[in-house]
């Protein structure tokens, strides 16, 4: 099989591609013949070897894949052979031609939803619903989705407008504020103008009610001066490179409920049925995820290195 891996931490240039033996499936697992892998943003974290991501080297990363069931564990009922799923693959081992799964954490594909998809949504998918249900969306509400065009923001602007509320999509470039506008955005603010604070207010001149931050830094302090009483303010991403610090006292005290990424699922029963969730809605096209580039497994560095440079759109897969 092929992999890539970390042979130490370091910048995007330590992933290498190399062949390792073919996977075994042991008890209760089972053998998926990769066709995508998901990358994420604290992929790019382990790999760098950050003090907020640790990981243990050489490393293979990926927690993401979809493919078919090719080989099952002696215990495991041979009917899986030939499904199509997408699945974790315990924080490591995705990108690969081949990854081994626990049977608790497959998931099979809807029959109308293409693979591609489906691997897209396996984490964001879980991320954004979850945010979106711990947020309790009201009609009306104004909901500053950071990040909007992401993995996680895109699906977040559809589904704050889908539940009524005013999006306010704030993201970097011409392009990524013209996708955040398709997906049902009401407003799009370029946060690295030098005047886009005066342009949120100018679309919220009284506050706004709920904040997907999935950039951190200091767009955080920000966004928080200008949550309103009885707002939700939501971190799930440090996308600017840092996570922003935010005082939970002082929100508290104006009626601002800070609601931690923990939240979104305490169990895993709770975070694999955000998937099921998630692979159902976007079955029926409500929310779609935006597959924005697909790089091949032997330039996994050079996806990292946009991801890191900010120049994605949507979701980064891999394909072997």
């Amino acid at each position: 099989m092929r992999a890539v891996v970390a042979g130490r931490p370091g910048p995007p240039d330590v992933l290498s591609i190399i062949t390792l033996p073919d996977l075994a499936p042991g008890s209760g697992q089972g053998r998926v013949s990769v066709e995508f892998a998901a990358i994420t943003f604290r992929d790019t974290m382990l790999r760098s070897g950050r003090a907020d991501a640790p990981g243990s080297f050489p490393l293979v990363p990926g927690n993401g894949v979809g493919g078919n069931i090719d080989a099952v564990g002696p215990d495991v009922d041979p009917a899986w052979l030939d499904t199509k799923v997408v699945t974790s693959t315990g924080g490591t081992g995705g990108y690969a031609s081949s990854a081994l799964a626990h049977l608790d954490d497959l998931h099979r594909v809807p029959d109308d939803l293409e693979l591609r998809e489906a691997t897209a949504l396996l984490a964001d998918g879980r991320t954004a619903i979850g945010l979106a249900d711990a947020a309790a969306i009201r009609p009306g509400d104004r909901v500053v989705v950071s990040a909007a065009a992401g993995g996680v923001g895109s699906l977040l602007v559809q589904l704050a407008a889908r539940h009524g509320a005013s999006v306010i999509a704030l993201a970097g470039s011409a392009a990524k504020l013209g996708l955040a506008r398709e997906l049902g955005a009401a407003h799009v603010v370029d946060y690295r103008a030098s005047d886009w604070l005066e342009r949120l207010d100018a679309v919220a001149p009284d506050g706004v009610d709920v904040v997907f931050d999935g950039v951190g830094g200091d767009l955080t302090a920000a966004l928080a001066r200008r949550t309103r009483t009885g707002g939700r303010y939501l971190q799930h991403g440090a996308a600017g490179g840092a996570w922003g610090e935010l005082d939970g006292n002082a929100l508290a005290a104006r009626g601002v409920a800070v609601i931690p990424l923990a939240a979104i699922g305490s169990s895993r029963a709770e975070l694999f049925e955000l998937v099921e969730r998630a692979l159902e809605l976007a079955a029926r096209g409500d929310p779609r995820a935006v597959v924005g580039q697909v790089f091949p497994l032997d330039d996994a560095s050079s996806a990292h290195a946009a991801i890191e440079a900010r120049a994605t759109i949507g979701k980064t897969l891999l394909v072997p």
